[in-house]
């Protein structure tokens, strides 16, 4: 072989190195900017390789011992073979790596229920709760599309590693739909949720007991709910997944995702149980989903995409009344999708944050909320 006039063996083998092994080397080498904002102390992947190609749909949450999240995964969205994935960190170690990703719930109906034969269903957007006391909540969604699916819950005594069998949530009940609830300060769990079978619909479930008994409020744009607000009818009706803030007067504001180009807002002055007329705020929505959490010591986060069109970038915005917002972080600002967001605050004051990339991984954010910027004015015209 003449080595001056063709690649060397060793060339093509370092090559092929790149090639299949060292491409997260270059993304991180690419991401470095974003690596360096305040406020960010961890930017990484929960896994590189999982059994299944696409995921999506991620929450997160906090155990006595645990960060631990969930997403669904599978051939592709709707497809039977999605399930829902599992994945924990110790919180006590910082240096802690994610375990490796299991299935933890599918959408296998037994026979009884099914004609006959089992038949297995794509399952949806998991939703992560530790309550004050009692066992670690998992939410999820079973069926063939958002018009037809039916919730689900299961839990665990010990912090994920093992988890009871699923049980389907009451007729007209599908508990928090893509968001964490709340506790209100009585224990009773306040569930965002939403259905699609007959347009977009927001609503709020409530349960005293972590989900065996539940309540739930009216359509925000049904004929009860606007008797109750004396109107003829809701100018923003088309609205799904929302976020419940605190607010420091002790009222509660949901941020809707909407296919109006903005986030939508509703408020409540009753813990939940009456909400206000849906009104645009100045925030942008591309018809993708948003998160957001109350911090301790008052402060609103939102994580969202801040355009009207498409997933990126993805952002963490804040603010100090909920309505005035200012971007504070980039999360993602390369082509393709950056979506679906999950944020919480641990007991230790730092915010974590989980999301869609690419609908190939799932990003895993630390942050310290007391060294973020502050940041530039959420514009309403992006």
């Amino acid at each position: 072989m003449n080595l001056t006039s063709r690649p060397s063996l060793l060339r093509i083998v370092l090559l092929l190195l790149v090639l299949c092994g060292y491409s997260n080397d270059l993304a991180s080498a690419n991401d470095k900017p974003l690596n360096q904002q305040p406020g960010l102390i961890t930017r990484e992947f929960i896994y590189e390789r999982a059994p299944f190609p696409e995921c999506h749909a991620s929450t997160i949450a906090e155990t006595a011992d645990r960060l631990v999240a969930a997403w669904f995964g599978g051939t592709e969205e709707k497809h039977n073979d999605v399930g829902i994935w599992f994945a924990w960190k110790d919180k006590r170690q910082a240096a802690a790596s994610w375990s490796a990703p299991v299935e933890v719930a599918t959408g296998v109906v037994a026979a009884a229920t099914a004609g006959g034969k089992p038949r297995r269903y794509p399952c949806w957007n998991p939703v992560l709760f530790q309550p004050a006391k009692g066992p670690l909540l998992l939410f999820y969604k079973v069926g063939p599309d958002p018009k037809e699916w039916w919730g689900m819950l299961i839990s665990s005594d010990d912090q994920g590693r093992t988890w009871s069998s699923p049980r389907r949530l009451p007729e007209g009940i599908l508990g928090p739909i893509k968001n964490k609830p709340i506790q209100l300060a009585n224990g009773d769990l306040l569930c965002p949720s939403s259905t699609e079978h007959d347009g977009w619909k927001v609503h709020f479930e409530r349960t005293s007991d972590l989900g065996t008994t539940w309540t739930r409020t009216p359509d925000l744009s049904s004929p009860a709910f606007l008797a109750l607000q004396k109107t003829r009818k809701n100018e923003h009706a088309g609205i799904i997944q929302p976020t419940i803030l605190r607010l420091k007067d002790g009222s509660l504001s949901a941020l809707c995702r909407s296919g109006e180009q903005r986030i939508i807002e509703t408020r409540s002055t009753d813990q939940g149980r009456s909400w206000s007329p849906p009104v645009a705020g100045p925030l942008p929505n591309p018809d993708s989903g948003i998160d957001g959490v109350t911090l301790a010591d008052g402060r609103h986060l939102l994580v969202y995409n801040p355009t009207t069109t498409g997933r990126t970038p993805l952002v963490l915005a804040a603010s100090k009344d909920g309505k005035n917002w200012n971007d504070v972080l980039t999360l993602e600002n390369e082509p393709g999708e950056y979506s679906y967001p999950a944020i919480i605050q641990t007991s230790d004051g730092l915010v974590h944050i989980t999301y869609t990339w690419r609908r190939e991984r799932i990003r895993y954010v630390a942050v310290d909320p007391t060294r973020l910027p502050a940041g530039k004015p959420a514009s309403s015209k992006k």
